[in-house]
């Protein structure tokens, strides 16, 4: 399949080479037209709440599909840091296990909600990475009989390093620990099969490659975990239909729904629901396929032009975000934007993180720019 013939969904394209799906993918054509839908159903018919909770259900069936999972094993929430928090809140009931366990690759906002929790904050136990990348011995060690989490980035933020989520998941439900995985940086380009991988639970957002907008994120719980939590974090829209309108006698929803709270961003919503139908189009599989090529392309290059590599060198233990060292990261950044080439920076160095959409063309003039400022 060539994957490049759907460039033209993508009005970026035609004057840019946007290569920051790590922070924020290209938005096509069926993204943006749905986005004007919702605003001109607003417009002309003054409310659609009927038709927005239809797509909010649709969109959660189409995630639900991505990940291998049910539907209503799926909730929807405005973050990862939202679904993070209402977990650890909710956890915070536990009666034996207390122990969390996080890793120094994990995105800010994983220390930032963990190190905020008071029954927490004296059983945290961090995972340290050596060289970016982070042995399975270190899981071993560090998880115990006594760990009640287990929080880990499917992929790093900064330099694309991949884990091996399966054998993680093994070890950490060998002492007894739930684990939780942050694919934020994985969903959209890589395979993602929660039942096949042993994941319990696992939240993501749709800006990055999930090609949507801010507003909107996934979270996954299997359904028989879900059904024995009792979110702290809740609200109207976490209610089965019959008490949404109780004001004294709550009763959860069924599965992960029970973790939805108020009104969400429908609109981001709408925007979420195209952009996941495009990509089960295109198929995650032939993404990953034509990412690895690029990818491949990509860190020979690089090196061929005297970029240092951050993270793994080569592609079997990465994604194809490919971070390279320079001194002053944001200004590189901004002098490639001149250039009509957008990339992110991230403390110091450069990410260049193609999608289905980027060709090695694209890859080799990025990397000529920034190999002329470095």
């Amino acid at each position: 399949m060539n994957l490049n013939s759907n460039r033209s969904l993508f009005p970026i394209l035609s004057s840019h080479t946007h290569l920051a799906s790590c922070s924020q993918g290209a938005i096509a054509i069926p993204v943006s037209k749905t986005i004007e839908d919702y605003h001109q159903s607003l417009l002309n018919d003054g409310t659609n709440w009927g038709a927005a909770l239809k797509k909010a259900d649709a969109a959660r069936g189409l995630f639900a599909q991505l990940i291998g999972a049910e539907k209503d094993e799926v909730a929807i929430l405005c973050s990862v840091s939202d679904t993070l928090s209402s977990i650890i809140s909710t956890l915070s009931d536990h009666p034996k296990r207390k122990g969390i366990v996080f890793t120094d690759l994990d995105f800010p906002t994983v220390g930032h909600i963990l190190y905020a929790q008071k029954r927490f904050k004296d059983y945290l136990s961090i995972v340290r990475s050596f060289n970016n990348e982070i042995p399975l011995e270190q899981y071993e060690k560090k998880v115990s009989n006594d760990t009640l989490l287990t929080c880990i980035p499917h992929v790093n933020y900064c330099n694309g390093y991949k884990q091996d989520v399966k054998k993680i998941a093994d070890i950490v439900h060998g002492k007894g620990s739930l684990l939780f995985v942050d694919a934020y940086q994985s969903a959209g380009h890589i395979p993602i099969n929660v039942k096949e991988m042993g994941i319990d639970m696992l939240a993501t957002g749709t800006r990055k490659y999930l090609l949507g907008i801010p507003g909107v994120a996934f979270l996954y719980i299997r359904k028989e975990l879900a059904e024995e939590l009792n979110p702290r974090v809740t609200g109207w829209m976490g209610q089965e239909e019959s008490a949404a309108f109780d004001l004294f006698n709550p009763i959860p929803a069924v599965g992960t729904r029970r973790f939805e709270t108020g009104t969400p961003a429908f609109i981001s919503i709408y925007a979420a629901y195209e952009a996941l139908r495009v990509l089960l189009e295109v198929g995650i599989n032939n993404i990953e396929s034509h990412l690895k090529n690029l990818t491949q392309f990509g860190l020979q290059y690089g090196l061929e032009k005297g970029l240092s590599l951050a993270g793994p060198l080569t592609i079997e233990n990465r994604t194809s975000l490919m971070s390279f060292h320079v001194e002053n990261a944001p200004l590189a950044e901004a002098k490639l934007r001149e250039r009509k080439i957008i990339v992110s920076a991230r403390k110091d160095v450069i990410r260049i993180a193609p999608h289905f959409y980027n060709t090695q063309d694209d890859i080799q003039l990025a990397l000529d720019e920034l190999s002329q400022l470095v």
